[in-house]
């Protein structure tokens, strides 16, 4: 399962306002600087975290968009849900169940390897918060792998 640029660029936006929360609305402008995501972009995303009531917004000189709620209680998956739909490595074990169309879920052997991939992602995404990405402040990158020691 990949990850889209709406997806990735969602969460890196709502980042960049939870670095702002309590000071009041940010511009469009700063968040595409401060989460290098392009301003076109991000003006087509900030429209559904606003309707899934993850941001507001106010017009004028001093508006902008601010988070909702506090950086701790906006989890990564409701933000990913809201920019990528529901979890589904696979439609026959999204997380939406009128997505789950195979006719051979009933007797399907790699079934369960799958609601586990399911599984794990979710719950991966529903243990973290903008509040725990801050503080984590980008020391979660890990090293390319060396692939000099591959047998090829």
């Amino acid at each position: 399962m990949k990850v889209s640029t709406r997806g990735e660029y969602g969460v890196r936006a709502m980042v960049a306002l939870a670095k702002h929360y309590g000071e009041g609305p940010v511009s469009i402008a700063t968040l595409s600087t401060e989460s290098s995501v392009p301003y076109s972009y991000l003006e087509q995303l900030i429209s559904p975290l606003k309707k899934s009531g993850l941001v507001t917004s106010r017009r004028g000189a001093a508006g902008g968009y601010q988070l909702s709620r506090a950086p701790e209680n906006i989890g990564i998956g409701e933000i990913y849900r809201t920019m990528e739909g529901p979890i589904a490595p696979m439609e026959c074990v999204s997380e939406d169940l009128t997505e789950q169309t195979c006719p051979l879920i009933s007797g399907c052997e790699t079934r369960p390897v799958w609601l586990e991939v399911r599984n794990s992602i979710a719950s991966t995404l529903d243990s973290m918060t903008l509040a725990d990405l801050i503080r984590q402040g980008g020391i979660g990158q890990m090293p390319a792998p060396d692939l000099t020691s591959v047998a090829g």
